[in-house]
């Protein structure tokens, strides 16, 4: 996975690389799929906002998160994206080959 991570009126401080990259890992251990992610944190005056584009073989999750604290946003992205990509990956499988072994054998 590659990652790239940039600020907007923010500066990506090592700590903070190092924490979006943990948090980042949880995405990757639930999909084999990920390419590459793209995130962005942003300062806006009393709002801390991040966000993160996932490039997964075949198609894009993009998802955002707005705090006080830029840590939180970050956890929060992270569920966010987590779900995501959980659900993306529920609909890849085909769920409809239990059924056609169910009628096969009765």
């Amino acid at each position: 996975m590659q990652l790239n991570i940039t600020g907007h009126h923010v500066e990506v401080t090592p700590a903070l690389k190092a924490y979006v990259e943990k948090k980042l890992d949880r995405i990757v251990r639930h999909s084999d799929h990920v390419l590459d992610v793209h995130c962005i944190l942003t300062v806006e005056k009393l709002q801390q906002k991040a966000e993160a584009t996932v490039n997964l073989s075949g198609s894009k999750i993009h998802a955002d998160a707005i705090d006080a604290n830029m840590y939180a946003a970050i956890d929060a992205l992270t569920d966010k994206l987590d779900r995501s990509v959980k659900k993306h990956k529920e609909k890849l499988t085909d769920h409809h080959v239990q059924e056609g072994l169910k009628a096969k054998l009765t």
